[in-house]
């Protein structure tokens, strides 16, 4: 089973665009491929240029398997939204303090902005969780416990 990549409309736009940002950079190069020599000798710039063009090819490969296998992100129906899905905004306890961060797919996700995925330990745990609940996690040697106190889902 292929796996499903996780993207808000935001995030669809931006893989979008590298997609197109790369298919003219390859046209580009094929345009400015260097002259292959006919001799023994090994023409470095031609073998950096097919190393490079591999580079890229793979690239796009690697985005148009994400566009053939993403899954938008969307507010659930308001009789799922008392419970963590992807998308959400989740307000969590921890100790003394309070955090929010928002639950999103691997290639979104950015910590230092409270973007966590739900592939990472504290999304996964918090995925069908409700207000009120408390979920323990483990971290290296240390359990931390986390006590949901608001979910809330915002247009993406």
């Amino acid at each position: 089973m292929e796996k499903k990549f996780y993207l808000t409309k935001q995030g669809l736009a931006e893989i979008k665009k590298q997609y197109q940002i790369f298919q003219e950079l390859k046209h580009s190069n094929g345009a400015q491929a260097p002259k292959i020599s006919h001799s023994e000798d090994v023409n470095l710039e031609y073998l950096s240029f097919l190393e490079n063009l591999d580079s890229l090819d793979a690239k796009i490969a690697e985005i148009e398997n994400i566009l053939k296998n993403i899954c938008l992100i969307k507010i659930p129906p308001k009789k799922k939204q008392g419970m963590v899905d992807v998308g959400a905004f989740v307000l969590v306890n921890i100790g003394s303090s309070d955090n929010k961060f928002q639950i999103v797919g691997t290639l979104e996700a950015n910590p230092l902005e409270g973007r966590i995925s739900n592939e990472s330990p504290i999304g996964r745990c918090l995925l069908g969780k409700k207000k009120g609940d408390k979920v323990k996690i483990k971290f290296a040697n240390n359990n931390i416990c986390y006590k949901i106190k608001k979910i809330e889902y915002h247009k993406i």
